[in-house]
């Protein structure tokens, strides 16, 4: 894994490049870059259907281990004249000649060893975040692309976006005054409680054992699948990881920070206790760094975050605060201190562009204009991966950046996710 200081160096570098004008994918075009997806119900298909609106791109195979779903996705794709091949096994998929680079839209628990095959099997990649399920997979993940000459960006695709960049440069502009705390969040208001379901037989077309793969053996229910596996720590590792590596990601990036002091956490499962769900549906964790703390929460249930918004990352200055989101960024300021800064929109497609990204640094054979490189979507995914391992063992816990270890041997027993039914972590 590359050292940390290394790596707050090139994503101040990757952060400050991801705007680099006007995609040069068109001059560049030969031919077709032939495209495959695994796990084509959510995003992986919202995914696909981004990246089929770039020039030279085209769709050549989809793999889900639901054939429902997948005989779904095909015909769809039918119904625009797209033809396919269809896999269930996505090792199968890797072998195929017709495709050149791959969408990964599978649960957590899947991305390391899908995206290792992958990259070993010569396919670029476009990977869903958090890249890993734990700390360890992230590395590993690292060591395998770092061997190979495949392009892989992170669905983090706020880093394509305009007004992410102007607020940030903003933040840097120093403006806002000495910033002494960073507040991250997400508040799911949409997200209720998930009733209790018994058991059931595996339905019909669905291959669950290849769903299940190296996560814990145990009997088909339908909380457990598609959507709401984020609930479930064999899958992934709830709010925190699904929204934080967005929001804390820029965290970082505003205040050219990676690893922290010290991390503690603290919540539960206060708004729906007796649900099916195992990760907390409300949490606070916090961030120490030198003179000022990262603080992330999240709930579910509720949409009255702080600054009256559902998600967003806030700069709290002396002088002003700066609070941005998906939908624009805006200046706050302390009476008489600074002048105030009216809301910035949006202006661009995010995934869109963040598809336009990928494709031009396939085409240019270069992985260094990816605006969400592996680097940074392990980096993060790890960063989160620590406020969730505070909160399970319930201990204040100090990271030693060089041994990439926590100084508590409890929380060192959540660095790697356990393995089950014969899968066993990749070599690389």
């Amino acid at each position: 894994m590359m050292n940390r200081k290394d790596f707050i160096r090139t994503s101040s570098i990757l952060a400050a490049a991801s705007f680099i004008g006007k995609s040069q994918a068109s001059s560049l075009f030969t031919q077709p870059i032939r495209v495959g997806v695994i796990g084509v119900n959510g995003m992986g298909w919202s995914d696909l259907n981004a990246l089929l609106k770039q020039q030279g791109v085209i769709c050549t195979a989809l793999c889900d281990v639901d054939e429902n779903i997948l005989n779904k996705r095909v015909k769809e794709l039918q119904e625009r004249n797209i033809k396919v091949a269809s896999y269930v096994d996505y090792k199968k998929m890797l072998s195929s000649s017709d495709v050149d680079a791959l969408i990964i839209g599978t649960p957590d628990h899947w991305h390391c060893l899908q995206m290792i095959d992958a990259v070993k099997a010569g396919k670029h990649v476009y990977i869903e975040k958090p890249i890993g399920n734990s700390i360890q997979e992230c590395q590993l993940m690292l060591a395998a692309a770092k061997k190979s000459n495949a392009v892989v960006q992170v669905g983090q695709w706020q880093r394509s976006q305009q007004h992410f960049k102007d607020a940030i440069d903003f933040v840097h502009s120093g403006k806002l005054g000495k910033i002494r705390l960073v507040k991250a969040w997400s508040y799911l208001g949409w997200k209720n409680s998930i009733p209790i379901q018994p058991d059931e037989p595996i339905p019909a077309g669905v291959h669950y054992m290849d769903w299940l793969g190296p996560a814990t053996k145990r009997p088909f229910n339908i909380n457990h699948f598609h959507f709401n596996f984020r609930w479930f720590w064999d899958y992934a590792g709830g709010l925190m990881t699904d929204w934080g590596v967005h929001m804390l990601d820029y965290a970082l990036l505003g205040m050219k920070v990676s690893d922290p002091k010290s991390i503690m956490a603290s919540g539960g499962k206060f708004a729906f206790p007796d649900d099916a769900g195992e990760t907390p549906d409300t949490m606070t964790a916090v961030y120490e760094f030198d003179n000022f703390n990262i603080q992330w929460e999240h709930a579910k249930g509720i949409d009255l975050g702080p600054y009256s918004r559902n998600h967003g990352v806030a700069f709290i200055g002396n002088n002003g605060t700066l609070v941005l989101n998906r939908n624009g960024w805006e200046v706050i300021p302390e009476k008489g201190r600074m002048e105030a800064v009216a809301l910035r929109p949006s202006v661009d497609n995010g995934l869109e562009k963040h598809m336009a990204n990928f494709v031009d640094a396939i085409r240019q054979k270069n992985p260094q204009l990816l605006h969400a490189p592996l680097e940074a979507g392990a980096h993060i995914a790890i960063f989160s991966q620590m406020g969730n391992i505070a909160y399970r063992t319930g201990q204040k816990l100090y990271w030693d950046k060089e041994k990439q270890r926590f100084n508590d041997e409890k929380a060192n027993k959540y660095l790697a996710s356990v393995y089950h039914n014969g899968y066993k972590y990749p070599k690389v």
